[in-house]
C-alpha cells in the first residue's frame, strides 16, 4: 500500500475549513514587488496593458482589486524566471486580440498563444525589466490573476504558505493545486530555483491583522525574519508597520500592517 506524503497530508488538512489563517493575516496579497529603473514608466506601461488604479498614496504603484504592484528603483535586475518567484500572471478577455497588438507593439513575446483543453488560453510574454507574465483568456477573473511559485516541492511550498498566510487551498480551475487570496491565486510549480531578491520579482507581500503579534507567531515557528518591525510613511502620509521573512526556496516577503 502506497503512503500518502507529508507534503500531501498538511494538504488535506489545509483544505479543511477554520485551518488557515493561523498567524492572523488577512486572506489578501497585499502586493507584488518589481524592479525598474523608472518606477513611474513602469507604472505607466503595465497600466497601457493591463489597466490598474492610479493610487494617491504613492506614485510608483498601481492597485489590483485588494493587490499592489510596486516598482522598487533599480538600475538593473535578474529576469524573474528561473527564480523563487518565476512569474506572474494577468486574465485578458480576448487573448489572441491581446497578443496581436503586444506583437505590433513589439514587445517581447516569449511563447505563442495555446490552448490548454480544459483550462483557458495562454501565452508568455516579459516586460521591459524582466518580469515573466503569463496572459490568459480566464473569463472567470480578469485582471492580476496569480503568482506562480517555483521550487523542488510545490505541494510543501503551497502548505507552508497556507499555514502561514490563510486563503482558500483549492484548485484553479479544477486542474491547478493553489490558493486563493481575494481572486489572485499562489501557484507553485516544480523546478530549480534562486532566491527572489534581485530579480525582476523581489519579492510578494501578505497583510497582517497585528504585525508584531504575527511575527512573533512566525518566530516560534523557526521562520526566518530578515527585519525586524518597523513603521515606514508612505508618500501621501499614511503610516505603515513592515517586516520581512524569508520563505520556502528563499522568497522574499514583506508583511505590511495597514490602518483600516
Amino acid at each position: 500500500m502506497k503512503l500518502p506524503t507529508l507534503s500531501s497530508m498538511v494538504i488535506a488538512l489545509l483544505a479543511l475549513p477554520g485551518a488557515a489563517s493561523a498567524q492572523g493575516f488577512k486572506p489578501i496579497v497585499d502586493h507584488i514587488h518589481l524592479a525598474a529603473p523608472e518606477p513611474e514608466k513602469a507604472v505607466a506601461w503595465y497600466r497601457e496593458h493591463f489597466g490598474g488604479q492610479i493610487m494617491a498614496e504613492a506614485v510608483d504603484r498601481l492597485l489590483y482589486g485588494d493587490t499592489r504592484i510596486i516598482f522598487q528603483r533599480r538600475p538593473a535586475s535578474l529576469p524573474s524566471e528561473g527564480s523563487s518567484v518565476d512569474h506572474i500572471g494577468f486574465s485578458v478577455p480576448n487573448l489572441d486580440g491581446a497578443m496581436k497588438a503586444f506583437q505590433t507593439e513589439g514587445l517581447k513575446i516569449t511563447q505563442a498563444v495555446r490552448d490548454v483543453p480544459g483550462l483557458f488560453k495562454l501565452a508568455f510574454i516579459e516586460d521591459p525589466w524582466g518580469t515573466k507574465i503569463e496572459v490568459v483568456q480566464d473569463s472567470q477573473k480578469l485582471g492580476l490573476h496569480h503568482i506562480h511559485l517555483r521550487g523542488p516541492d510545490p505541494a510543501a511550498t503551497l502548505a507552508w504558505y497556507a499555514a502561514q498566510f490563510g486563503g482558500r487551498v483549492g484548485k484553479l480551475r479544477d486542474r491547478i493545486d493553489g490558493i486563493e487570496m481575494t481572486g489572485v491565486w499562489l501557484l507553485a510549480q516544480k523546478g530549480d530555483s534562486t532566491p527572489s531578491q534581485g530579480h525582476a520579482i523581489d519579492h510578494i507581500g501578505f497583510r497582517p491583522i497585528n504585525l508584531e503579534a504575527s511575527v512573533a507567531a512566525m518566530k516560534a515557528q523557526n521562520v526566518k525574519i530578515l527585519t525586524e518591525p518597523r513603521p515606514l510613511k508612505l508618500s501621501d502620509g499614511t503610516m505603515v508597520q513592515l517586516a520581512f521573512a524569508e520563505g520556502p526556496d528563499v522568497v522574499r516577503i514583506e508583511m505590511v500592517q495597514r490602518p483600516e
